[in-house]
C-alpha cells in the first residue's frame, strides 16, 4: 500500500512541467519498463496470478503514458492559441501601419503645397513692408497672415514628425512579433514530435495490456472495477460539492449544448459488458477537438482516472454535476470556475481506448441521469 501511495505521488510531481531532457529520460525509462514487462509475459502466459499483476502494472505504466502526452497536448494547445494571437496581433499593426503610411502621404503633401505657396509668395520681410511705405494697417494684416501660415507649417512639420515616429514603432513592434512568431513554430514542431512520441508509447503499453484482457471475464472483471474507480470519484465530487447561490444547476425545460460535436457512438443505460450499463454517452470526435462546459460552475475533479483517463467533474449546483472522460488533455484544474461554453479539455483516447471520444455524463445528488434530458441533439 505505501509503495502504491509513493508512485502515486512521483506521478503527479512528476508531470506537470518538464524540460525536455528530463522528459526524453523518463520516456526511456518507460519504454524499459514496458520492455521487461512484455519479457513477463511472453515467459509466463499461462500463470494467471501473474498476468493479473502485470496488467497491474501495465495499468500503471498506462496512467504514466497518458499523463505525458496530457502534458505535451496541453502545451501544443497554448502554442497554438498563442500563435493564433500574434497572428492577430501582426494583422492589427500591419492595418495600423497602412493608415498611417496613408496619412503620412497626406501630411507630406500638405506640408509640400504651404511651401510651395509661401516661395511663390514671395519673401516680405519688416523693413520691405516699411520701405514701401505700406500702411501699418496693412502691414499689421500682412504679419498675421504670414504668422499663421508659419505656424501652419510648423504644426505639419510635427504632425509629420509624430506619424514618421509611430510609423518606426509599428515596424519595431512588427518584427518583435515576427521574431516570437518564428521561435513559436519552431517550438510547435519540437511539441508536435514530443506528442507523436509520447503516443507511440502508449500504444505499445495499449497492445500489452489488451493481451491480458484476452477473455471475457478478465474484460468484465476490468469493467467492474473501472466502475468501482468511478463510484468512488463521485462519491468525492459530491463531498467537494458546495451549495453556491451563483450556480444554477441545469434546467431540462432549457436546451444545452452538447459539450462538443459528434456521433453518439452508446447511448445512455445501453449494455456495456454483462449486468454493466452505460451510465453515460460516448460521443465519437476528432482527437484534440475541443470540448466546452454545457452550463456554468465550478471544477470539483480534474485527474487520470482508471477506464475513463484524463477526467473532469463540473459541480453546476443544486446537486448536478456533469464528467467528461477519455480527454487527451484537461486545460482547467479543481477549483476553477468555468462559464458555460468555456473550453475546458480537448477529445482524446485516454483511458486505454482505441478510437478517439468523449465520455460524457450528467449526475442529480448522486445519480446518474440521461444527458439527452438537459442537452439538445
Amino acid at each position: 500500500m505505501n509503495i502504491r501511495l509513493f508512485i502515486k505521488a512521483s506521478i503527479i510531481a512528476g508531470f506537470i512541467s518538464l524540460p525536455i531532457s528530463v522528459n526524453a529520460t523518463d520516456l526511456e525509462r518507460r519504454q524499459s519498463e514496458l520492455k521487461s514487462i512484455q519479457t513477463q509475459i511472453n515467459q509466463q502466459q499461462s500463470a494467471v496470478k501473474n498476468t493479473h499483476k502485470q496488467r497491474e502494472r501495465l495499468i500503471s505504466l498506462l496512467k504514466k503514458d497518458e499523463q505525458a502526452i496530457a502534458v505535451a497536448a496541453k502545451k501544443v494547445n497554448n502554442t497554438k492559441q498563442d500563435l493564433t494571437q500574434i497572428d492577430k496581433t501582426l494583422a492589427k499593426l500591419s492595418g495600423k501601419y497602412i493608415q498611417l503610411d496613408k496619412l503620412k502621404t497626406i501630411q507630406q503633401k500638405t506640408l509640400s503645397n504651404q511651401l510651395a505657396s509661401a516661395y511663390l509668395s514671395g519673401n516680405h520681410d519688416y523693413s520691405k513692408m516699411l520701405l514701401n511705405q505700406q500702411s501699418p494697417a496693412s502691414i499689421e494684416r500682412l504679419l498675421a497672415y504670414y504668422q499663421y501660415l508659419n505656424n501652419a507649417r510648423i504644426a505639419s512639420i510635427k504632425q509629420l514628425q509624430t506619424t514618421i515616429v509611430e510609423l518606426d514603432e509599428i515596424r519595431l513592434k512588427q518584427q518583435e512579433n515576427q521574431n516570437r512568431l518564428n521561435k513559436l513554430a519552431l517550438e510547435q514542431q519540437q511539441q508536435a514530435k514530443r506528442l507523436n512520441q509520447e503516443q507511440s508509447q502508449r500504444q505499445q503499453t495499449l497492445t500489452q495490456l489488451q493481451r491480458t484482457l484476452s477473455n471475457s471475464g478478465a474484460k468484465l472483471e476490468q469493467l467492474q472495477i473501472e466502475e468501482a474507480s468511478l463510484k468512488r470519484v463521485v462519491e468525492q465530487a459530491l463531498l467537494a460539492m458546495k451549495n453556491n447561490p451563483a450556480f444554477e444547476g441545469l434546467s431540462s425545460n432549457r436546451k444545452l449544448k452538447w459539450p462538443t460535436k459528434g456521433r453518439i457512438k452508446s447511448g445512455f443505460g445501453s449494455k456495456r459488458s454483462g449486468q454493466v450499463k452505460w451510465k453515460g454517452v460516448t460521443i465519437s470526435a476528432a482527437e484534440g477537438q475541443n470540448i466546452e462546459a454545457i452550463a456554468g460552475g465550478q471544477v470539483i475533479y480534474a485527474d487520470w482516472l482508471r477506464g475513463f483517463g484524463m477526467v473532469l467533474v463540473v459541480d453546476h449546483g443544486k446537486g448536478f454535476m456533469s464528467l467528461y472522460g477519455h480527454a487527451q488533455t484537461l486545460l482547467k484544474a479543481a477549483g476553477d470556475s468555468v462559464n458555460k461554453g468555456e473550453y475546458i479539455a480537448l477529445v482524446g483516447r485516454s483511458g486505454g481506448q482505441t478510437e478517439s471520444g468523449l465520455y460524457f455524463e450528467v449526475r442529480h445528488k448522486g445519480q446518474a441521469v440521461d444527458p439527452a434530458r438537459y442537452c439538445k441533439r
